[in-house]
């Protein structure tokens, strides 16, 4: 059975952070997290080399792949932001229809930058989110 490899490092975050090229990615990162850590009620944690993660949970899918992931998560990347923060759930596709100017890939959210979104609708998602998460599989409480 496959097991993720990606997992919470010791890495700094805002070491990280101050990596990142473009000056409005580093803006909306840190917005982002105090955003992420108040949802979460958890700290910022480097998963893996460039994926900012808050809070944990361990899934096991009907195929036997398993893991550890993020409650929540993003990635300053290059050509946008990923938001982990989406369960991709069909009962919650309804929870996009005012977020704003995004694009989305199965459960993984992009954005240009954070003011094309709406604030309000990104914390009813994640709200959501994380409780589908607590519902389903199990959330690792550090």
């Amino acid at each position: 059975m496959p097991i993720n490899k990606t997992t919470y490092t010791d890495a700094d975050v805002l070491t990280f952070i101050n990596t990142v090229d473009n000056p409005q990615k580093r803006e909306d990162s840190l917005q982002l997290i105090q955003l992420m850590e108040e949802v979460t009620g958890e700290k910022a944690k480097m998963f893996g080399p460039s994926i900012i993660g808050f809070g944990q949970y361990h899934y096991q899918y009907a195929s036997g792949h398993k893991g550890d992931a993020p409650l929540l998560g993003f990635s300053p990347r290059k050509a946008a932001i990923s938001l982990y923060v989406y369960t991709g759930a069909e009962e919650h596709k309804h929870l996009l229809e005012h977020l704003g100017k995004y694009k989305v890939a199965k459960a993984c959210i992009y954005i240009k930058k954070l003011s094309d979104i709406n604030e309000k609708e990104l914390i009813t998602l994640m709200k959501a989110s994380i409780q589908f998460i607590s519902d389903h599989y199990t959330r690792v409480y550090n």
